[in-house]
């Protein structure tokens, strides 16, 4: 083949591999994040004792997942937790979270992190680690960097300090913007609907 042919057939590449770039910079893909409120019963210990009292659990808690394009699309990234077992603790902790698409929209989430603890008797602020698993639903937004969630939430805890404190948490993570819809509704009623329900004039 001569010089000239392949400097053409270059040339008229050129585009080809330009725009393949160019897609593929445009499908990275974008984190997504969602929040809810956590509610359920926990069973807890002290040293080192499991389920000793059943506990009401309320709290709050919220990830961040990167790598994902699709619902089909494993994903990574950070999450973050604050919630009281029985009004008489505080706990925040944070960790990692896997997505894995075990059916498109209703994936498997396993997280694993670090805690602190601060309750109402003598052992004072304890560090603990967990381990924690979401089954329900969570879906891709192709259209928003937050997506809503709502499922099973099964967690156990265990305490590093004097305590010997251990949890074990049965619940639900209900999703902020389905707990929100209510509050919605009744601000845009008090305000007189919105304007899309007002009466078309003749």
């Amino acid at each position: 083949m001569y010089p000239g042919a392949v400097r053409r057939r270059l040339w008229l590449a050129l585009p080809i591999l330009v725009s393949s770039a160019t897609n593929s910079l445009e499908a990275k893909a974008e984190p997504q994040g969602t929040a809810g409120l956590t509610i359920g019963v926990a069973g807890r210990g002290y040293h080192e004792r499991i389920w000793d009292e059943t506990a009401f659990h309320l709290g709050l808690r919220g990830d961040v997942l990167f790598a994902r394009e699709s619902v089909r699309d494993f994903g990574v990234g950070p999450y973050a937790e604050l919630f009281t077992h029985a009004f008489d603790e505080l706990q925040v902790g944070g960790g990692v979270s896997l997505l894995m698409p075990i059916i498109d929209t209703f994936p498997l989430i396993a997280s694993f992190g670090a805690y602190g603890r601060i309750g109402d008797d003598a052992y004072g602020f304890e560090p603990g680690l967990t381990g924690q698993l979401f089954f329900g639903a969570r879906g891709y937004n192709y259209t928003s960097d937050y997506s809503a969630s709502a499922g099973l939430l099964l967690e156990a805890r265990f305490g590093l300090g004097e305590s010997g404190e251990t949890a074990v948490l049965i619940g639900a993570q209900l999703d902020a913007a389905f707990l929100a819809m209510p509050f919605e509704f009744l601000i845009e009623a008090m305000r007189g609907g919105s304007r899309e329900t007002d009466p078309v004039p003749r």
